[in-house]
């Protein structure tokens, strides 16, 4: 459920008034503010629709006695049980870098309120598989973080170009996402639950 004075807010922006007015914005698991399992859920749920990801994490998540991957158990797991419950050999890969980078870095019982938004993508992001999408999406719904506006998202993406008419055919690249960003600043502090709505839009699960 979103705050009212958010919806407020938003529906200043004639663009997106509409859309406020007429969809829900589903809840989602926020996974008790736990970042080490939000970056494994975005891995799995990379360039996958949302009910397919959500069976191979699930059927990952049963591979382990209390059903939760901790990261010394996750290393000691053969690669191909993680595999043969669906997981891509990149993804199982990636997922394995992150369990490394959080005994390595100790951040088991990290405070991640210490860090900014671009802070935690820049130390995140060192990790390999992790991209900045990934980051973005355990922002919004770990840590609760109201106002990413994750352009490397293409459902997202996509559904502002159209809202705002912006000729995609004329802009390319940082032109472009620097228009999207123009358009969307009224959005502002509140460009995470915008980004939801443009979700909702295509019916999209993430």
């Amino acid at each position: 459920m979103i705050d009212p004075a958010i919806r407020a807010h938003l529906s200043q922006e004639p663009k997106i008034a509409p859309i406020v007015a007429k969809l829900t914005i589903p809840p989602r698991p926020d996974h008790d503010g736990d970042v080490y399992f939000g970056l494994l859920r975005s891995i799995a749920y990379q360039q996958l629709s949302g009910k397919a990801a959500g069976t191979i994490f699930g059927r990952f998540l049963d591979l382990f006695p209390d059903g939760y991957p901790h990261p010394e158990r996750l290393l000691e797991m053969e690669d191909g049980a993680i595999r043969a419950a669906g997981m891509s050999r990149g993804k199982t890969a990636y997922i394995k870098n992150v369990a490394q980078y959080w005994l390595d870095h100790k951040l088991i019982n990290a405070d991640w309120e210490q860090w900014n938004d671009q802070e935690i993508i820049d130390r995140l992001t060192t990790i390999k598989g992790v991209g900045q999408w990934t980051v973005e999406m355990m922002l919004m719904f770990v840590l609760k973080r109201p106002d990413l506006l994750p352009l490397d998202d293409l459902v997202v993406k996509r559904n502002i170009i159209t809202l705002f008419s912006i000729d995609d055919t004329k802009l390319k690249g940082k032109k472009l996402n620097a228009e999207i960003i123009r358009c969307c600043e009224p959005w502002r502090p509140y460009r995470s639950y915008a980004s939801r709505f443009m979700w909702a839009m295509k019916g999209t699960e993430v």
